[in-house]
């Protein structure tokens, strides 16, 4: 296959490079609910950009924030000084969160917020004197972003298989139960059961070794896998049972997707730690964010205070750039009623994607909050290869999608109206019809 030399030098991520430098798909602006190509065509994004646009795009609150911070301080360092409005952000996403979850440490992305929470779980057990607990409990098709402690609580073959021995970690089977709750509408029926796996490891590992538990309260990347009713809260009572600490990442469903502020509030679960990105800065700035409850952080804070009380951190953690984003982001979020007002359209998303069962080629659909995922019939011996037409097929009708496998994953902006959603199903229906 040729090369297009003019794209030759970036190593794309999670991107068949020799196919894409083929047929290039290139985004060249954005704003509201849409981008354009570089050809000029307009594209109505159903997938806010990567899970992270909550607002929309092209926000100008967000840019002039930007812009006023790049002015005034443009860096600083935050390890053993720091400057102004990373406290002020930190304080402000505090006040939003659970009561128990008094703390924020910054990251740059999902994927170091996760690796972040995983060092601050078993460095907990080593402050108090039970170094022991190093073994963590992930979960089957979980995506926990790709640093080595990620990859090794995730759930996904494909990210794993190249990258030699990583932490040790264990797995619950996922909650995806096709034969009892294809089509569900919301949370399905059947199925909490599967959080009594978490005994079974308990009971060969021992509670002991165990450092944490991480899960995504909604799998999204593995193709928008919604926990049935009552498994979250079996799963904290297990991890309460055995004094066990629970992660939840919800680098995707905070702020705003199911409706609510987090996941958390939606099920009414309150876990030790919780992971953030993406929507922290409507995607404008990376920026991840690790919310920790207090009396994790409490057990920290022994000993002489002139000692350094946790060896981790990260050049730009809260960063002056993306907390300036942040701020503008939750002014926005809290202006236009953006974390609450999901679950006011919900239904109406909801009607819509289940509208499309019945088409050639729909195999299940799932939905909760804002996200939603139309899985698809896959191609004999050729698995990925039909998701990957209709993410294509879209794009080339002027829609966004997001291919997981044989799934179309569907997470629009928080601003999405009614014509938004009627444009985002008749291509859908176009498409599928054609690709039968």
């Amino acid at each position: 296959m040729p090369q297009n030399d003019a794209l030759a030098a970036f190593w794309m991520p999670f991107t068949a490079n020799r196919q894409f430098q083929a047929a290039p798909r290139l985004l060249s602006r954005a704003e509201g609910m849409y981008y354009w190509g570089d050809d000029g065509r307009e594209i109505l994004d159903a997938t806010a950009g990567l899970w992270c646009v909550n607002a929309g795009h092209g926000r100008t609150e967000i840019t002039t924030a930007i812009a006023e911070q790049t002015r005034r301080l443009d860096f600083a360092p935050t390890f053993q000084m720091g400057h102004p409005l990373a406290f002020a952000y930190a304080e402000r996403l505090v006040r939003m969160l659970p009561a128990p979850l008094k703390r924020v440490f910054f990251t740059n992305s999902g994927s170091e917020a996760v690796d972040t929470a995983l060092k601050i779980a078993r460095a907990y057990h080593f402050v108090r004197g039970e170094a022991q607990h190093t073994i963590f409990i992930g979960r089957e098709r979980a995506y926990h972003g790709v640093g080595f402690g990620g990859l090794s609580v995730g759930g996904l073959p494909n990210n794993r298989e190249a990258f030699g021995p990583l932490l040790e970690a264990e797995h619950l089977p996922h909650t995806l139960d096709q034969e009892r709750n294809s089509f569900a509408r919301g949370l399905p029926a059947f199925g909490a059961e599967r959080a009594d796996a978490l005994e079974a490891l308990i009971a060969t590992l021992g509670a002991e070794r165990i450092a944490a538990v991480i899960i995504e309260p909604v799998a999204g990347s593995a193709g928008v896998i919604v926990p049935p009713v009552g498994y979250l809260q079996r799963l904290r009572n297990i991890c309460d049972r055995h004094g066990l600490l629970l992660i939840f990442d919800e680098v995707i469903t905070g702020f705003g997707r199911l409706g609510t502020p987090f996941a958390a509030d939606y099920f009414g679960v309150i876990p030790d730690m919780l992971t953030t990105a993406k929507g922290l800065t409507n995607g404008a700035v990376p920026m991840g964010a690790v919310f920790v409850g207090d009396q994790i952080f409490q057990a920290f804070m022994k000993g002489p205070e002139e000692r350094i009380e946790l060896f981790h951190g990260y050049t730009y953690s809260g960063h002056p750039l993306a907390c300036a984003a942040g701020m503008a982001t939750l002014d926005i979020y809290e202006r236009e009623s953006l974390l609450t007002r999901g679950a006011h359209v919900a239904p109406l998303f909801e009607d819509a994607v289940h509208s499309l069962r019945g088409l050639p080629l729909v195999r299940d659909i799932r939905n909760l909050g804002l996200m939603a995922a139309i899985e698809l019939e896959p191609r004999p011996n050729a698995v990925g290869a039909r998701g990957y037409d209709a993410q294509v097929q879209a794009l080339q009708r002027g829609l966004l999608v997001r291919a997981a496998g044989d799934t179309i994953a569907l997470s629009p902006p928080l601003i999405v109206e009614g014509t938004h959603l009627d444009r985002i199903i008749q291509t859908l229906r176009d498409v599928l019809r054609h690709l039968a």
